[in-house]
């Protein structure tokens, strides 16, 4: 059995058609399917759409979050509620063309754990979010540790043995394409051309997107704390032998030391440099809080659909 695993947050609109595609798709496929929706808290009709579909087809699965507590927990609450040999996370507004699937499944028969599906054309997109994609994903795999793939979502196939190791790790602050990436297995990639989105408009505005970039480059690397130690010490080194500088050219050619202005601007960068780090270091000491007070993922206020215990 696949089960299709979908968090939707205000996705009235788009769940119509993303359901008639998936519908045909796994007619078509001949495979045994189930489906795990997860409203996030949505304030449209979200809720009462998965409602309806879930007393009209016995595969649907719902699974009604208390508040909206973001994709990556609700994608976490879909993994936790999936009982499939294999498992398919994919959004709602139809950029993830589910025609895909049957493909994916093939790879998995042949023995591959993982199917990422990579955006091989983002021209759908905009400019800024495909420039921000491109120079998020080159970072990332420069100073983290596993790589990412470039251009891949969250839209991939794991097998049951990928999907419960991803379930076994206990983070709170939650990277959930890096956590996929790091628990490794014989991996497939197959190329799609993104499509625009079916309706509405996407709900990752430009600071959602700063965070869970931030997350992403705090959950896999320790590098910017290398780097702010290495400018501390470049800093401290060029401030030592700039003064051991003026002190020999005073003692030696009496030149007065001038420069009120000099003085300001070193006083500025130094200072700069100090709140900087002081930024990155509260980043990972954040981290650390949220992840010593061990709160749960998610709070499930209601589920819907006949086997509703999660695994």
């Amino acid at each position: 059995m696949i089960s299709i695993l979908t968090p939707c947050y205000n996705e009235a609109e788009n769940l119509p058609l993303f359901w008639e595609e998936m519908r045909r798709v796994a007619e078509a496929s001949g495979e045994a399917f189930a489906f795990v929706f997860v409203d996030d808290g949505s304030t449209d009709g979200t809720l009462d759409f998965l409602k309806n579909l879930a007393a009209s087809d016995a595969r649907v699965r719902v699974v009604a979050l208390s508040r909206n507590f973001g994709k990556e927990a609700a994608l976490s609450a879909a993994l936790d509620f999936a009982r499939g040999d294999a498992v398919i996370p994919i959004d709602a507004d139809l950029q993830e063309p589910p025609k895909l699937i049957p493909e994916m499944i093939r790879l998995w028969r042949e023995g591959y754990d993982v199917v990422v599906a990579r955006r091989a054309d983002r021209s759908s997109d905009s400019f800024f979010k495909r420039t921000t994609a491109k120079w998020f994903y080159r970072l990332h795999n420069k100073i983290s540790s596993p790589e990412l793939t470039e251009d891949a979502g969250d839209f991939r196939l794991l097998s049951r043995r990928a999907a419960d190791a991803v379930k076994r790790l206990p983070e709170r602050e939650r990277f959930m394409r890096g956590l996929f990436s790091w628990v490794g297995f014989r991996t497939a990639v197959v190329e799609y051309v993104r499509p625009a989105r079916a309706a509405g408009g996407s709900k990752f505005r430009v600071a959602r997107l700063w965070k869970l970039a931030i997350d992403a480059i705090t959950s896999f690397s320790t590098l910017p704390l290398a780097l702010l130690g290495g400018i501390g010490a470049l800093v401290s080194f060029t401030a030592f032998f700039f003064t051991a500088f003026l002190v020999v050219r005073t003692l030696v050619f009496g030149v007065d030391v001038p420069g009120y202005a000099s003085t300001v601007c070193v006083i500025l960068f130094i200072g700069g440099v100090q709140i900087m780090g002081i930024g990155v270091l509260g980043e990972y000491i954040g981290r650390i809080y949220m992840e010593t007070k061990q709160r749960p993922l998610y709070v499930v206020a209601d589920v819907f659909g006949e086997d509703t215990a999660p695994e």
